[in-house]
């Protein structure tokens, strides 16, 4: 099998550049966003090496270094200026394919909504014999017989569930068994709740929007991680927030020198969204020390961080995952969503959250807008989360797409155009692909549903624009001769575009 090319770091986050290297990048973002305009002047030496407790060789380093990027001016006995040309030069000589840049959060605030819907409404009125956009497992990795016993079961147990207008069962739509059941699953992964601070929700994104609408007025700015799921950025725009895209490293998630940074500058950032394992779509994962870095900057501003744990459960490994939340012990200002709709049964759809601090107000928010969650789901996941059956079922669904990851990736060696990058993710659901700078998926993603072929081009996944030659491929279905041959007509369509000849 040929071996997939990595992901690069971006500058800001990549553990082989030197320290100073790293802070260059983030200033040299800094002047790129505008935070830092022409003819500004720079922290003084000793501002630096106070805010990122670094060396005074360090400081210098880092100024000089962002001189010789013609970024900087230095200025006899006054200090270091922004340069008027500074933001167009690049950081590096290498391409930097996956870098994100939100000058103004107003410039693509206006209609990401509709551009993402009118793509998902395309794609769903075309008749395609390969879906290669959608994450969502099939039906045919997951234990069906054994959930509808299941769910067979409970309702005879409980034979007036579906006929109650409110259940009995119910404690505030949260059913009791449920809750317990989730304050010990969480205890496994060292988070520590109590079982009448659980809250039901139908999904991970209502407990993401909840809680935005918990911490956060219109207007107020919610940093994200950049590419980010494009749900988040549908969420995000419809409570009227402003979106601050933030880098984001494959291996190591969100970078914590430009969140820092953002913190400094930004006085309205209220709220920070991550997904700290198998990042949407880049599959990354935030290393722990990272963790327990972010959940600290966070308390330190004030500002929330809520933790979307949709994927943990698919990362590959005997030992369970820690979560942010794990962190919060005393502050309480890490509010932690989780969904099984992916891991466990798609059709229903059910996640659990704990708000911290908010929780009044997010349950008060849930009752307002959407009263109880159905009880029948809450019941489904206590019986099944953590039964040997179904660490059987996840288990075998984690080593069915490891397989599927790896077949996928060497289809996109055999096939895909030359010059591009991919990373392979330890877990999760799909591919992050980055084409030559000159390939536009949003015309690949025309071509290919005229081919029978949907996939989700690289633009709905930021406001940026930064990322239309780039797209999350799926590998949730099996590897067959249909597949096969899919994978083969998407990369000539690509080739083509490209001006290059078809491969394999």
């Amino acid at each position: 099998m040929p071996s997939p090319v990595a992901l690069e770091s971006l500058p800001a986050t990549g553990p082989a550049l030197p320290l100073y290297q790293r802070l260059a990048a983030t200033y040299g973002e800094a002047i790129s966003l505008g935070t830092l305009e022409a003819g500004e002047r720079m922290p003084s030496v000793r501002e630096l090496m106070a805010r990122h407790d670094i060396s005074l060789s360090t400081a210098l380093q880092m100024l000089r270094h962002l001189e010789e990027l013609g970024r900087l001016e230095a200025r006899p006995r006054v200090g270091y200026f922004v340069r008027a040309a500074a933001a167009a030069l690049p950081l590096t000589s290498e391409p930097d394919l996956s870098q994100p840049v939100q000058a103004n959060p107003h410039a693509h605030f206006v209609g990401i909504n509709e551009h993402i819907s009118l793509l998902l409404e395309r794609g769903r009125q075309t008749e395609v014999y390969m879906d290669l956009g959608g994450c969502t497992p099939p039906a045919a990795l997951f234990d069906h017989h054994y959930l509808n016993k299941t769910v067979t079961r409970l309702l005879r147990e409980h034979p007036t569930l579906l006929s109650q207008g409110r259940s009995l069962l119910a404690n505030q739509g949260n059913h009791p068994g449920f809750q317990q059941a989730m304050a010990r699953h969480a205890l496994a992964t060292g988070i520590r709740v109590a079982p009448a601070d659980v809250l039901a929700t139908t999904g991970n994104s209502e407990g993401v929007s909840l809680a935005l609408a918990a911490v956060a007025s219109p207007g107020d700015m919610v940093a994200v991680e950049s590419p980010t799921y494009y749900g988040l950025l549908q969420v995000v725009e419809s409570l009227q927030l402003q979106t601050l895209e933030i880098p984001c490293s494959p291996r190591t998630g969100m970078s914590l020198e430009a969140l820092e940074l953002a913190f400094q500058t930004q006085p309205r950032l209220k709220a920070v969204v991550v997904v700290p394992e198998l990042q949407m779509p880049l599959g990354a994962r935030m290393p722990d020390e990272h963790k327990a870095r972010l959940v600290a900057l966070c308390a330190a501003h004030g500002a929330a961080l809520i933790e979307d744990d949709s994927y943990g459960l698919f990362v590959e490994g005997q030992s369970a995952t820690r979560p942010l939340k794990a962190w919060d012990s005393v502050s309480g200002h890490v509010i932690y969503c989780q969904a099984f709709n992916k891991s466990l049964a798609p059709g229903l759809r059910q996640g659990w959250m704990n708000a911290g601090q908010w929780h009044g107000r997010v349950q008060m928010l849930k009752f307002a807008q959407s009263r109880n969650t159905q009880t029948l789901g809450q019941l489904v996941v206590a019986e099944v989360l953590g039964s040997p059956t179904h660490q059987r079922s996840l288990e075998k669904l984690r080593q069915r797409l490891k397989k599927q990851r790896e077949a996928m990736a060497a289809l996109v060696a055999r096939y895909f155009p030359l010059g591009m990058r991919m990373s392979l993710p330890a877990g999760g659901l799909c591919l992050w692909l980055e084409f030559l700078p000159e390939m536009s998926t949003s015309k690949l993603f025309g071509a290919a549903l005229e081919r029978g072929i949907r996939i989700a081009p690289g633009s709905m996944f930021s406001n940026s624009g930064r990322y239309e030659h780039c797209m999350r491929l799926a590998c949730t279905h099996p590897i067959d001769a249909l597949m096969e041959q899919a994978m083969r007509d998407l990369g000539a369509m690509a080739c083509q575009q490209l001006g290059q000849s078809p491969r394999g």
